[in-house]
C-alpha cells in the first residue's frame, strides 16, 4: 500500500482574489477541487478544508485550513468561480 502524503496549502501573496497554492508543487489549487472535509466523504485527516492539486505529476492532497485562516472572509473563496 502506498503512503498518502498530505501538504499544507499556501495563500498566494499580493493576489486580488484569494488564491491557494499547492504546498508540494506551488501550482494554483482550482476552486472546483477545494472541498469541505466532512466525515468519511473525502480524506482521513484532521483538516476542515482540503484542496486536491490537479497539476500533472502532482495530485497532492493539501490541508487548506491555515491558508484560509489568513483570508478575511474564507467563505468568499467558495463563491468565486475559478
Amino acid at each position: 500500500m502506498t503512503e498518502q502524503h498530505h501538504y499544507t496549502a499556501i495563500l498566494a501573496e499580493g493576489s486580488a482574489v484569494p488564491t491557494l497554492l499547492c504546498g508540494h508543487c506551488r501550482s494554483i489549487l482550482s476552486r472546483t477541487r477545494i472541498f469541505r472535509n466532512k466525515g468519511s466523504q473525502h480524506q482521513d485527516m484532521e483538516c476542515k478544508t482540503i484542496g486536491l492539486c490537479s497539476a500533472d505529476d502532482c495530485g497532492a492532497v493539501n490541508c487548506c485550513d491555515q491558508a484560509l485562516a489568513r483570508v478575511e472572509n474564507p467563505e468568499r473563496l467558495f463563491g468565486i468561480a475559478s
